[in-house]
């Protein structure tokens, strides 16, 4: 499973990352009330091999998630293997020295869990949702298959068949997920960001054992990984269960930092054109580099979360009341901030007419919108209701187990802390206007962005 892709699911996306960083706000929400409670504590905990493990309890249910992060993805690939991270995402499915192929699905299906995997640009993550009671079962299969992978030719084969084909599928066949790759290839000039988390299909069938040998030998290790579990457990018992499984496996060699290309200063406006037969309706997405969390100075990523909201977060945004529901001219438009990401990453606008409006008559309202904030900035009260939204958002996501693991891995994964998720609240709710307008002038200048046009084959841009 590929989970960060932006190719083809920009408002998809858009929205659950908007509830996965509210649910980091739920422990800060609560621990005013909960300070003395340690049971509900998130905690952190090493293991002597490295091993980085997160514990958020929650009771209301006997329920476990067990996820386990690397902190390796696609844009840590060696040049010329793109693809690798997610082949390997696909080959840890496979059998053991300890355990028959598919063994570890069984076990998990058997007792009515669930389980599944996806690869990011800069992590790679395995989890299983089970009962507490099966919590030491799946650390000793997932511990087990972080060392002891049988990676014959018999397996790897077949498996890249299946990349293939699932970049047929998913690419190939999608005529909105070939924009996106060429929009991104486009976009960074430098960054690894640039190439598809999947892979160039001419460098996946490429892909060999030694290949994945190198890769497995590389980064999976008890000391280039993180353990969340979130559930019906204690610390405690987390930590004592991590010691007799993933505490066996030996620590691997230390890795250097997790330092890539940095982008050239971009100082030019380009378009990517895709005309395509199997396109009944044309669409345009508009992206810039700028900081995501990990590198932006003070209150930039907030501002920039914030901005996304404001301009093109839902159906209360600038873009959608002035677009879809004053002027009638699109069918769908929005704003999206890949803000998770370990390196500068990307805002994105996208749009579509609706009617007898132009794919350009559109385009030029979504600038027009823009320039709006830049010129004037953002009211006090559409400021105020975006970040209720945030907060709005929060309630809902606290209910997600799975959501709570998700974005304390992601954060750890990318270099972040707890401290980190429990501050975002408070970050969030002190960006001011200026900053709002602050951000949008200083990133989203049309001199520096790069426009996707997908067009039906008989129609032009304008």
């Amino acid at each position: 499973m590929i989970f960060a892709d932006r190719s083809a699911r920009l408002p998809v996306l858009r929205i659950v990352l908007a509830l996965v960083f509210c649910v980091g706000a739920v422990p800060a929400a609560l621990a005013e009330t909960t300070a003395q409670d340690e049971e509900s504590r998130v905690t952190r905990h090493v293991l002597d091999n490295g091993l980085e493990i997160i514990v958020i309890p929650d009771h209301r249910a006997p329920v476990v998630t067990h996820m386990l992060w690397y902190k390796t993805g696609s844009a840590d690939e060696t040049p010329g293997k793109s693809g690798i991270a997610h082949f390997f995402e696909h080959l840890m499915f496979k059998g053991t020295t300890n355990h028959g192929p598919g063994e570890f699905s069984r076990r998990v299906a058997e007792i009515g869990g669930q389980e599944n995997a996806f690869t990011s640009y800069d992590y790679t993550a395995y989890f299983q949702q089970v009962t507490p009671e099966a919590l030491e079962t799946m650390m000793a299969f997932e511990a087990d298959r972080m060392r002891n992978l049988v990676l014959s030719d018999e397996v790897i084969g077949p498996e890249r068949d299946v990349i293939i084909e699932e970049r047929n599928s998913r690419v190939e066949n999608e005529p909105g997920a070939l924009l996106g790759e060429e929009v991104d290839a486009t976009l960074y000039q430098n960054h690894p960001y640039g190439i598809p988390v999947i892979g160039w299909m001419h460098e996946i069938e490429e892909l060999n054992r030694a290949d994945a040998i190198a890769f497995y030998e590389r980064y999976y290790a008890p000391n280039n990984a993180v353990l969340v579990v979130a559930g019906d457990v204690t610390a405690e018992q987390v930590r004592t269960l991590a010691e007799a499984t993933y505490g066996k496996v030996a620590r691997g060699p230390d890795l250097p930092p997790r330092i890539r290309p940095k982008e050239p200063e971009q100082n030019t406006s380009r378009t990517v054109t895709l005309t395509d037969a199997r396109v009944t309706r044309p669409s345009f997405r508009k992206a810039w580099v700028v900081p995501s969390y990990s590198t932006a100075e003070p209150g930039e990523a907030e501002a920039l979360d914030l901005l996304s909201e404001i301009l093109g977060g839902g159906v209360r945004s600038r873009a959608y009341e002035t677009l879809v529901v004053e002027k009638g001219i699109a069918s769908s438009v929005g704003a999206y901030f890949q803000s998770d990401a370990l390196d500068d990453t990307s805002f994105e606008i996208y749009g579509a007419p609706r009617g007898d409006a132009t794919l350009a008559e559109v385009e030029a309202a979504m600038d027009a919108e823009i320039s709006r904030i830049v010129d004037d900035g953002v009211t006090e009260k559409e400021l105020a209701m975006a970040k209720k939204r945030y907060v709005r958002s929060m309630i809902f996501a606290r209910d997600s187990q799975q959501g709570m693991a998700r974005i304390y891995g992601a954060t750890l994964a990318t270099g972040g802390t707890i401290e980190d998720i429990e501050e975002w609240p408070r970050r969030i709710e002190a960006v001011t206007a200026e900053q709002v307008k602050s951000a949008a002038r200083r990133y989203l200048s049309p001199d520096r962005s790069v426009t996707g046009y997908l067009l039906p084959a008989t129609e032009e841009r304008s």
